[in-house]
């Protein structure tokens, strides 16, 4: 009896034993499986870090571009190292007038650029001085104001000490700060040298001062085009003292400069971003949620920009797996524990034919469960494999059996190369490596076979990891994605298509306006791409101009080619046909919102258009851009009764208008295209014919 005893005591320590060694190694794969998740978020995360941390850079740099034209402006340099040779105070009639000329260039920049606001106060007379919050100001050697833009702020207080503390041959910036109006604001310096000298303090003849609101324009380039998380934010912070002040929105609503939060606060993600410019880690933000964040130093600017995103979206779906899949590794344990130990039991046993019928009854048990397995995987229409490192196969479902024409248990044991063929071996196993090596899920899209039976697979590579940690095998996954990429290729081709096709009615039936709407698409593109915008914006903006003229197909023929001007009574007859247009097109399902924008191409900015009388941001960006490329286009064009005008006149007209028929910031984008991006050579074809 004490033998039986010890026995089963042995029996019941290996089973205990056996679990332990189970369960500590679902641990350790959970762990590694964590920690790997995060490795993973650490890149995507500095990914998009490093993005909106260049754009805020490209952003303050601007700035001081827009300064350097006037400080870099030969006319301003020679007329402030004049003024500086004069007696104090000396002002004489030619110097008052290139004065004017010089608030005229201020005024010019800073209209093109953005320094530019509104002035507080009564317009009436009254004993109250308004106060401008935004402007550009030329300043003499000694601090004085020479010229400045209409309605800038006046040099005193804090925008006082700031000139005086500029440096006297580098730039100069004022941080965050709210101005009168309460709204953040920032300046920019720039020094003004003499014509001749070698740069030193010495030759320091005057500053350019610049002062503007930051919002929106700054905040912009927080937001990461094409973000798919919900909770992802970027924010700006910088040090106040022995605290951390946030100077951009928030997303639980907070403005700019409304918070602030003690250096020493534990674990608190803003506070972490001043301390760690290029960290990353799990803590607590603002909201007292956990979150994962990275953090990125701003070069101009004494901030750092902190990006995170909830832990809970983050991780949810590895959370998730992970939970399931040790679900089942201890249920397996637990599994394998109890059929030892029924197995023991039979084993004990005196009768010979109940262990025979115990072993047998375990048999078949195991033999469900693996064709539950078998039946698990077969169901799916992905072709699923394990491959070991020296590249054998373990395991195969139905889909990779068929798709290498031989029956999933032959395969076993098998290489790669001696399945599928060295080619896709070849792939493969590259695949494999790159997944062994950098202990991460490696994806890859490849087409293969011909036009006939041409394939385009998704080819997922996970790394397995062994006892060790280290990846000890590889489970492939290859998803047929054919039927969807094509079918997205073919609805693009057809819609892109219908677009030629109408593009080309139109110019059959007007020729002396052939290609105007090409023309007009290309110079809406180059316009969105200047603003900076996101792709679907950039290709509605060009697909609407192309179809702008649609409506032409609706209009008299004699109309369109009549040799001199129209009445007034035949231009409404045109526009209504025009406007026509986009009914047509309103059954056609487009990316973007290309009907919409043709319905407003006729709306202007002051709100004087049609057909709504919409003013302003009520009209879509798109139709401004549109609208404003139109108006190039036909200014630059030849038409049966008159010739066109060349692009600088072009230009004049449109910054005439601008702020009353077209927005400003459009028309400055195609004033800067032109002149400094190219946009001579880019739309060469946009200008007038030379004569015969």
């Amino acid at each position: 009896m004490s033998a039986t005893r010890v026995r089963i005591a042995l029996a019941a320590a290996a089973v205990a034993a056996l679990a332990a060694i189970g369960i500590a190694a679902v641990s350790g794969f959970a762990a590694a499986e964590r920690a790997r998740e995060l490795r993973a978020w650490q890149t995507r995360l500095g990914i998009v870090a490093d993005s909106r941390a260049a754009a805020v850079d490209a952003w303050l740099e601007r700035q001081y571009d827009a300064l350097a034209e006037i400080a870099d402006n030969l006319s301003v340099q020679i007329y402030m190292t004049e003024l500086a040779a004069q007696p104090t105070g000396a002002r004489t009639s030619e110097a008052l007038a290139q004065s004017g000329y010089l608030e005229n260039l201020l005024k010019a920049v800073a209209d093109r650029t953005g320094f530019t606001g509104p002035v507080l106060g009564p317009e009436i007379a009254a004993n109250v001085r308004r106060v401008g919050v935004a402007g550009i100001a030329l300043l003499d050697r000694s601090g004085r104001i020479v010229a400045q833009t209409p309605g800038a702020p006046p040099l005193d207080g804090a925008l006082a000490a700031f000139v005086a503390g500029a440096p006297a041959t580098g730039r100069a910036l004022l941080d965050v700060h709210a101005d009168a109006a309460g709204k953040p604001a920032m300046g920019f310096a720039l020094p003004v040298l003499a014509v001749q000298g070698n740069g030193g303090a010495a030759n320091l003849v005057g500053r350019v001062v610049g002062v503007r609101e930051i919002d929106p324009g700054l905040y912009r380039e927080l937001r990461q085009p094409g973000q798919p998380w919900k909770t992802a934010e970027a924010i700006l912070v910088r040090t106040a003292g022995a605290a951390v002040e946030v100077i951009s929105p928030m997303q639980d609503g907070a403005a700019p400069l409304s918070r602030r939060f003690a250096s020493d606060t534990p674990d608190l993600a803003e506070a972490y971003a001043i301390a760690h410019p290029g960290g990353f880690g799990l803590f607590r933000d603002y909201r007292d949620a956990e979150v994962l964040a990275t953090v990125r130093p701003i070069a101009a600017a004494p901030w750092s920009l902190l990006y995170k995103i909830d832990r809970a979206e983050a991780l949810a779906d590895s959370e998730s797996w992970l939970e399931q899949l040790i679900a089942v590794f201890l249920l397996a344990i637990a599994l394998v524990a109890a059929s030892l130990v029924a197995a023991w039991r039979h084993g004990a046993s005196l009768r010979a034919s109940r262990m025979a019928a115990t072993l047998a009854a375990l048999a078949a048990e195991n033999e469900c469960q693996r064709h539950l397995l078998r039946l698990v995987t077969d169901s799916q229409r992905n072709a699923i494999a394990l491959v070991d490192r020296d590249g054998r196969y373990r395991f195969a479902n139905r889909a990779a059996a068929e798709r290498a024409g031989i029956d999933a248990a032959d395969m076993v044991g098998k290489t790669i190369a001696a399945v599928l063929g060295p080619a896709a071996a070849e792939r493969s196993e590259r695949l494999n490596e790159s997944a062994l090596a950098s202990d991460v899920a490696t994806i890859e899209v490849f087409r293969e076979g011909d036009n006939g039976a041409l394939r385009i697979v998704q080819s997922t590579h996970v790394p397995v990891p062994g006892a060790n940690g280290t990846g000890e095998a590889v489970l492939m996954v290859e998803n047929d994605i054919t039927a969807a990429v094509t079918e997205r290729e073919r609805s693009e081709r057809i819609l892109k298509g219908l677009v030629r096709a109408l593009v080309r009615i139109v110019d059959a039936r007007d020729p002396y306006a052939a290609d105007h709407s090409a023309r007009v698409a290309r110079v809406a593109l180059g316009i969105a791409e200047e603003m900076g915008l996101d792709a679907v914006t950039c290709d509605t903006a060009e697909t609407a101009g192309r179809l702008m003229n649609l409506g032409k197909i609706l209009v008299p023929a004699e109309l369109l080619t009549k040799p001199e001007g129209l009445t007034d009574e035949e231009m409404h007859r045109v526009q209504q046909g025009l406007r026509a247009g986009a009914d047509l097109l309103a059954g056609i399902e487009f990316v973007g919102p290309v009907v919409e924008t043709l319905r407003q191409l006729q709306e202007r900015w002051d709100g004087s258009g049609t057909p709504a009388g919409a003013k302003g941001e009520q009209i879509l960006l798109t139709a401004r851009i549109v609208a404003v490329a139109n108006a190039f286009i036909a200014m630059t064009s030849d038409r049966a009764f008159r010739r066109g005008l060349d692009a600088d006149e072009a230009a004049q007209r449109l910054m005439a208008e601008a702020g009353r028929a077209f927005d400003r910031r459009v028309v400055a984008a195609l004033v800067n295209r032109l002149d400094n991006r190219g946009g001579r050579a880019e739309w060469s074809q946009a200008e007038p014919r030379a004569s015969a």
